[in-house]
């Protein structure tokens, strides 16, 4: 019979939960921010969406190398250091003074997020008993949730109203914050066995990993090559106001609540049925994004179906790869994952800048679509016997 998590294990998981929902909001930011950051600067969004691609580049290239030298610090002092950088390069941000400064400044939030998202999930089943650890992986994907629900609409809201610098000033404030606590609540954990780079070959060997590392590159391209520019796709195409892209956004991240809902449901009993279901669903939305323009319900229903997937898609994968990997090589294989998947972000908002610059804003669903296909192909075509 299980028992109930202790005050114990639920401080610190609380205040992981929290970081994961500052982590997340401050990546999202900038693509509900994009029109406002690129009229400071005067220059085009197109351009602006260069510093989404320097984060996403920056995790891809470093999540494992800062990983492999960072799994011998103390978890909790990994954990107090990296938001530390974290809320450092928020206040940056706010006082950048030229555009190439903000993008420093980002690329030293990447850096923090890129051993975040290896650290966070394989710490929170740590600070648990064994009969908690599910739920404390699901409170880290609430966390990332809850960033699309709230953190990116909130952070547009704060910037349409006092500047876009308000809204990277409230992060870095509410880290600092965070720190302290996690400071007083987190407990001391021992360091597992240490991963060591002449153990890469062999996890790198594993034929499942690769398929889903692939999978995954290709859904984060198709996905950001629509999602980096769904604000002015909104406002342009769609013909939104700003208050009603708010609103839209907010839609988006409370139907990836019902995502993660849907996996913790449904997954376990009908593993492939779910994972096809929710790539194929992911295509169909990115396929019906320009034709659902003409009405406002109908956009407003293709965004809460993409949302639904996106997040399910997240916590399908995360939890395949935390489930067939040791505690030693957990934050190793995490730290692939992130990185794979920021570089498919990475790619998709160069494809889609191309797009909107050379060709038409209206295409980038169709594109992304076509990307995505692909992962759908792979996956039914591979894990159809399982």
């Amino acid at each position: 019979m299980k028992t109930k998590m202790t005050l114990r294990e639920w401080l610190p998981l609380i205040g992981m939960t929290i970081s994961a929902f500052l982590v997340n909001t401050s990546e999202f930011m900038p693509i509900g921010l994009l029109t406002d950051i690129s009229k400071d600067f005067n220059i085009t969004a197109a351009q602006a969406g260069v510093m989404i691609t320097a984060y996403s580049w920056t995790v891809t290239l470093l999540s494992l190398p800062l990983m492999l030298v960072a799994c011998k610090i103390k978890p909790k002092k990994l954990l107090l250091g990296t938001l530390t950088v974290f809320a450092v390069c928020q206040v940056l941000s706010v006082i950048s003074i030229g555009f190439p400064i903000l993008v420093a400044s980002r690329i030293g939030v990447a850096c923090a997020h890129s051993i975040f998202w290896s650290i966070a999930s394989p710490f929170a089943v740590r600070v648990v008993s064994k009969d908690h650890q599910a739920k404390a992986l699901s409170a880290i994907v609430t966390g990332t949730a809850f960033a699309m629900v709230l953190g990116m609409p909130l952070g547009r809201m704060i910037g349409l109203q006092i500047g876009w610098r308000m809204t990277f000033l409230c992060v870095g404030i509410i880290s600092m914050i965070v720190i302290a606590y996690l400071s007083f609540v987190f407990p001391k954990i021992e360091n597992s066995e240490s991963f060591s780079v002449s153990q890469l070959p062999e996890l790198l060997k594993n034929s499942k990993f690769m398929i889903i590392y692939m999978i995954t590159f290709l859904f984060a391209t198709g996905y950001y090559t629509a999602y980096s520019y769904v604000e002015p796709f909104l406002q342009k195409i769609a013909g939104f106001s700003s208050n009603l892209v708010t609103i839209t956004l907010m839609l988006f991240g409370i139907a990836g609540l019902l995502g993660s809902y849907l996996f913790s449901r449904y997954y376990d009993d009908h593993h492939f049925v779910f994972v096809q279901t929710v790539l194929f669903s992911f295509v169909s939305t990115l396929a019906l994004l320009y034709p659902a323009s003409i009405n406002m319900y109908t956009i407003i229903l293709v965004c809460a179906v993409w949302g639904i997937a996106a997040m399910a898609f997240q916590v399908c994968f995360q939890a395949q790869i935390i489930g067939c990997v040791s505690t030693a090589t957990s934050s190793v294989a995490m730290a692939i994952f992130s990185a794979i998947f920021n570089l498919g972000i990475g790619s998709g908002t160069g494809i889609g800048g191309m797009i909107y610059t050379n060709i038409s804003l209206n295409y980038i669903g169709f594109v992304g679509a076509v990307i995505v296909l692909v992962a759908a192909m792979i996956g039914f075509i591979k894990f159809r016997s399982e």
